[in-house]
């Protein structure tokens, strides 16, 4: 069986085999009504269908296809008689949506949109899109059906208008005038594309006998039958597999376009849209697979529509799709009547029922800023609600019951009142949190002075006070006698001489005592005074901060909290309090808090009464009402703990309401500019007016923390940069200058490596003292001088009764002074040293030191004097 007009998906070729479909299915025109609605805008619409299997075999592919473009589907109808008509669509005039997808033959649209007429439902604000049932045969319906029709928007079938479809077309009115004398009234247009797809089928049954090769019918016949009907006699085809498998394999180029069958059905064709205008239709656009909507078919086509399409009432604009109030009164704006915190909300008057009660407040005028700026005006009403202080649940039950059409309060977003409603944006901070009072601490610990730093900060600053003072040890430990002695002198002189630093930060000289005798530790190198120099900085710094930390810790942070967090109020079973009305109730009953340990409070006034008092030890409530009781009593109370979820307050609408994403638009437009700001300032003062708040108070020393490493980390870098960059270029300089003076000693008894033997005699030659002057102090006298000396006293040590060296040493010792040269002899280690008050007393002054050091006693001959 082949069919041109059976399109319902209901029937499938996939579940009749015998069945094939050329037309395409209707479930194909799901996507191109899902692509115009998203095209406009809209995001609501309500479905209306022909009460048959043609009408509701759409209806699961267009839910989704609207699902998938954001649209919502606000009510779906099946149009039963002419009598029920009327009543239907009474009720979708009731609706705020403007926006219906029409899916029915064309006989029964063009009564609907006759009735819908007369109903006043072919005006401006309505839009009408309907499929090919309507779109596909509009021209061929009578003059009235087509004007009651005007401003619809239609899908068709798109046929290219080919000389072979004119020919087809002027030969088909011509004979249909000439069989039927009166069909011109009602065909005076082109065949429509179902006729079109009729011509192609009777082709492609002609095509497919021809290459079957069936040339007339046979059936094959029972030889015995029982059958108690006549359809039970009829025959079986002999060649109808063979003919099927013909038809489902045969392609051509039709009148209606491609012949192509895939899965026994015709292949979805591109769609054109068509606006009904006066008394024809014509096309706006056009709709492929794989372009969507396009001006012009082919992938290089501009998108949208291609022509001004007329809606009802002859308005040339896209309908909104919605109306604020579908019976034209204001809408019901419903307002909480409260007890305290009449900053947010304050209906005056003498009653809450009053005829013209006085409503202000935050939220009000939050409200107020937000309509101001929809795009279109809304029109609207305030109405106390006066049983809205035991709970909120009460009021907002009202927008489902249709008692109001909106709430505007401080009303808190829920999950469980998002099930009933739907919110705006939030126009507030968001979560909750508890207010405690606060006492003053008068003892404090004994180690109180390790809080400033965390463990990682003391850990990292003990480490670089250890690695810069090795550095500076490194570098001075050649050149500089006070930088040497035993290994337990040098190992305590790197610590002292860091840590000294902490008093001594503003000068390079480390002022210490070695062996009881003050001395002055002078660094001598350019480097590792650089080094020092960083550090210095680094320590200044720190030890600033520090200070300062305690200061605080010592002072402000006396003021402790009466309660540190939730699990200290169950463990205690303390009483708490929470405001009257909210969800915070079933908040802390859901975390573990006893019902007859809670109680609520109206007012801020009776907050800060049961705090003092001691009556309750911690108020919960959301943020903004605890920013608004601290702002009016700051002195003795501060927010702690932590802050828990919620959403914030926000306005309150129908379930699918269009107003919703608008108003939402609205709040965050608000919210990004200065009249927010203006309009919290307004009702809750300037923000952190409270000393308390603003950094001096119990809010800021509670909050108050000690320092980490992360803080320092730049500084750390940048003195451990600096100093391993010194220690690098140290040891490179060393090593070049010292690379020929370094001997291993000749390895004994086989043992140790050559590499081994060689460190061992770069460390030992780096122990020794430098008697060269550096290259950064060439010309130096004083250094020529101390280089002297110590060659001198190396000569006396090493000497032991050798006076040849030593009085070479001397002699070259004096010429470099500029002085007189003198006569040394040495004896036993009991006998002294004496010398006239003469140039030469200077020198044994200065090289007194380095005599005391050596194992034998030195006469000194002075010209002019004798001395032993």
């Amino acid at each position: 069986m082949l069919s041109s007009s059976a399109t319902s998906p209901a029937l499938s070729p996939a579940q009749t085999p015998f069945f094939v479909r050329t037309a395409p299915n209707d479930s194909f025109q799901a996507a191109p009504v899902a692509a115009a609605l998203a095209t406009f805008g809209w995001r609501a619409a309500v479905v209306v269908y022909e009460d048959s299997p043609y009408g509701s075999g759409i209806l699961p592919a267009l839910a989704g296809a609207l699902q998938g473009v954001g649209v919502r589907i606000m009510d779906r109808a099946a149009v039963p008689g002419d009598g029920r008509i009327d009543a239907l669509l009474y009720r979708f005039k009731a609706m705020p949506t403007r926006v219906f997808v029409v899916h029915m033959n064309a006989r029964l649209a063009a009564r609907f949109f006759r009735r819908a007429r007369l109903a006043g439902m072919m005006t401006e604000d309505y839009a009408w899109v309907a499929t090919d049932g309507v779109g596909g045969v509009v021209d061929a319906l009578s003059p009235d059906d087509i004007s009651a029709m005007e401003g619809v928007l239609s899908l068709r079938p798109f046929v290219q208008m080919t000389d072979r479809v004119g020919n087809f077309s002027a030969r088909f009115r011509e004979r249909l005038r000439r069989e039927y004398p009166s069909a011109d009234v009602y065909y005076p247009h082109d065949p429509t594309v179902v006729m079109l797809w009729t011509y192609d089928t009777a082709w492609a049954i002609a095509a497919a006998a021809e290459a079957a090769g069936v040339s007339s019918p046979a059936f094959q016949t029972r030889q015995q039958s029982t059958a108690a009907t006549d359809l039970d006699r009829l025959g079986v085809s002999a060649t109808g597999a063979t003919l099927l498998k013909a038809v489902r394999e045969t392609t051509f180029r039709g009148l209606a376009g491609n012949f192509t069958l895939l899965d026994g059905q015709l292949q979805p064709p591109a769609y054109e849209f068509v606006n009904v205008v006066g008394k024809s239709s014509r096309a706006v656009g056009f709709w492929t697979p794989d372009d969507g909507i396009t001006q012009t078919l082919g992938a290089d086509g501009a998108k949208g529509m291609r022509r001004t399409i007329f809606w009802p009432g002859d308005s040339t604009s896209a309908p909104r799709g919605w109306v604020v109030s579908p019976n034209g009164h204001k809408l019901r704006v419903a307002v909480p009547v409260k007890n305290g915190f009449k900053e947010f909300v304050d209906v005056g008057g003498e009653s809450a029922t009053a005829e013209h009660p006085n409503i202000t407040g935050y939220c009000i005028e939050v409200f107020d800023a937000v309509m101001s700026k929809m795009p279109y005006p809304v029109s609207y009403e305030y109405e106390p609600f006066p049983d809205s202080s035991e709970s909120y649940e009460n009021i907002v039950s009202l927008v489902p019951e249709q008692v109001a059409d909106i709430v505007v309060g401080d009303v808190t977003i829920t999950a469980s009142r998002m099930s009933k409603v739907d919110f705006s944006m939030p126009f507030t901070d968001s979560g909750w949190s508890m207010v405690v009072a606060v006492r003053t601490e008068t003892s404090t610990s004994m180690w109180i002075f390790l809080r400033p730093l965390t463990t990682s900060l003391w850990l990292a600053s003990f480490a670089f006070f250890c690695f810069t003072g090795f550095v500076v040890w490194a570098i001075e430990h050649r050149i500089n006698p006070e930088f040497r002695g035993t290994r337990w002198q040098q190992f305590g002189l790197i610590f002292y001489f860091a840590f000294s630093t902490l008093v001594f930060s503003h000068s390079t000289r480390q002022f210490s005592f070695f062996l009881g005798r003050p001395m002055e530790e002078k660094l001598e190198s350019n480097l590792s005074r650089f080094v020092v120099i960083i550090w210095v900085f680094v320590v200044l710094i720190l030890t600033s901060s520090y200070t300062a930390s305690l200061t605080s810790m010592l002072t402000v942070q006396k003021l402790q909290p009466a309660a540190t967090d939730v699990t200290e109020l169950q463990r205690t079973g303390a009483y708490i309090g929470y405001q009257e009305g909210s969800f915070i109730k079933q908040r802390l009953q859901k975390q573990g808090f006893d019902e007859t340990k809670m109680r609520s409070y109206s007012t801020a006034e009776e907050y800060a009464d049961a705090l003092s008092s001691g009556r309750v030890a911690a108020v919960f409530d959301e943020i903004p009402y605890l920013k608004l009781f601290l702002s009016q009593y700051c002195d003795g109370y501060t927010m702690y703990g932590p802050v828990y979820k919620a959403d914030g307050f926000g306005f309150v609408f129908p379930t699918g309401s269009p107003l919703t994403p608008d108003v939402s638009r609205a709040v965050l437009t608000l919210a990004e500019g200065e009249e927010m700001a203006q309009i919290e300032k307004k009702w809750f003062g300037e923000p952190g007016a409270c000393p308390r708040q603003s950094g001096g108070g119990a809010a800021a020393a509670l909050g108050a923390s000690n320092l980490s490493f992360r803080s320092f980390g730049g500084l750390f870098l940048i003195t451990g940069v600096v100093s391993s960059l010194m220690l690098l270029v140290y040891l490179a300089t060393f090593i070049y200058r010292e690379r020929g003076e370094v001997r291993p000693e000749p390895e004994e008894g086989g043992l140790g490596s050559s590499s081994v033997r060689r460190l061992l005699a770069w460390m030992r030659h780096f122990d020794q003292r430098d008697l060269k002057c550096p290259t950064f102090k060439t010309g130096n006298d004083d250094c020529v001088r101390e280089g002297n000396h110590r060659r001198w006293v190396e000569s006396v040590r090493n000497g032991r009764g050798g006076n040849g060296s030593v009085q070479a040493a001397i002699e070259e010792g004096a010429i470099a002074v500029g002085m007189t040269p003198l006569r040394f002899s040495t004896s036993t280690a009991s006998e002294t040293i004496n010398a006239d008050s003469s140039p030469a007393s200077e020198l044994g002054t200065s090289f007194g030191q380095g005599i005391l050091e050596a194992p034998h006693s030195v006469s000194v001959e002075m010209p002019g004097s004798t001395a032993s």
